[in-house]
């Protein structure tokens, strides 16, 4: 009897994105790991998009699930696919990126072989003609193999993107996306970190995140509040779970996904009476927490000054805001 490997469930939410998702698609449909559905989720698409979902379903019908619902956003789109989901395991990729051929087979790989609920691969971005500009290491100097209750430090450290993940199917028991909120990333993945005993990584830079030159300019708003109310949420989560005397980590969690990643938005928040009302709110954050301004300047992420591995115009911009000279920050940003 030949032994059936496990099934991955790669949820694909669709947006207006006729330009690339036939590359996204083509990706996933050439899998080295054949056992997988690719559940494509078209969330109320204006453009061609679902003339294009349709061909691929009519070409590859026992890979490709294809799904219409109104528009809902990004969580709400995942969560549709979580719902609907018959793997053993559950990956996410959004429509406008890509990924390498075994990036499925070798993370399945490292989940079983470690017995991990989690696995997590590099990310390099690519503009629209393939060229890399930037890769982004993960989990550097540590094993394939990472036991948290020793190396908790990974908790703190690790950048939660969702899409350069494989999931057990058994993380999303109880969970999901917050509908409505920006920044839902930070806001689970963490949670779903910390019902984990082991993860598993690998060192490739599977995942393809493209640099679109046509995407509207993002504006930044009050949602950027949205990244203080996640690290919230995940407060809770931890004092419940078996990592909860992690105190160190925890306070170097708030610092990196609350304080940086938040000084990383406002920097581009261009109302100044609303700059200033999101930096109380972030003073407001860091007070109740205790996060002293001498914590954030000596964090340290993968043994390394956090602050001095910045880009040198980010690196002036956080260190004015700390020393609050208000008029230099507006003429920086």
């Amino acid at each position: 009897m030949t032994n059936v490997p496990s099934k991955v469930s790669i949820i694909v939410p669709v947006y207006n994105v006729e330009n690339y998702l036939a590359k996204c698609l083509d990706s996933l449909i050439n899998q080295t790991h054949q056992n997988i559905e690719i559940l494509v989720v078209n969330d109320g698409s204006k453009d061609n998009s679902e003339q294009i979902i349709q061909n691929y379903a009519q070409k590859y019908p026992e890979k490709i699930k294809p799904f219409v619902k109104e528009n809902g956003g990004l969580s709400d789109a995942r969560n549709f696919g979580i719902d609907r989901v018959t793997g053993d395991y559950i990956g996410f990729v959004d429509s406008d990126d890509y990924v390498t051929p075994t990036m499925f087979e070798e993370m399945v790989n490292l989940a079983e072989k470690h017995y991990s609920k989690m696995v997590v691969c590099n990310i390099q971005k690519v503009d629209q003609n393939g060229n890399v500009t930037q890769k982004l290491t993960q989990i550097p100097n540590m094993p394939e193999k990472i036991d948290l209750n020793k190396n908790f430090s990974v908790f703190s450290d690790l950048s939660y993107f969702a899409c350069n993940k494989l999931f057990k199917k058994e993380l999303f028991n109880g969970k999901r996306f917050k509908k409505g909120a920006h920044f839902e990333d930070i806001q689970l993945i963490p949670q779903l970190l910390l019902e984990c005993k082991t993860i598993a990584q690998t060192q490739n830079f599977h995942y393809q995140y493209l640099e679109r030159t046509d995407s509207i300019t993002k504006t930044h708003t009050e949602k950027g509040l949205d990244i203080l109310k996640a690290v919230e949420e995940v407060e809770m989560a931890f004092e419940q779970s078996r990592y909860s005397g992690k105190r160190k980590e925890l306070k170097n969690f708030q610092i990196f996904e609350g304080v940086y990643s938040f000084l990383a938005y406002l920097a581009f928040v261009k109302d100044e009476k609303l700059f200033y009302e999101m930096s109380s709110k972030l003073g407001l954050f860091m007070k109740k927490r205790n996060i002293k301004i001498k914590d954030i300047l000596k964090y340290s992420r993968f043994d390394k000054n956090y602050l001095l591995s910045l880009p040198l115009k980010k690196k002036i911009f956080y260190l004015l805001f700390f020393a609050g000279q208000k008029r230099l920050i507006r003429k920086l940003v």
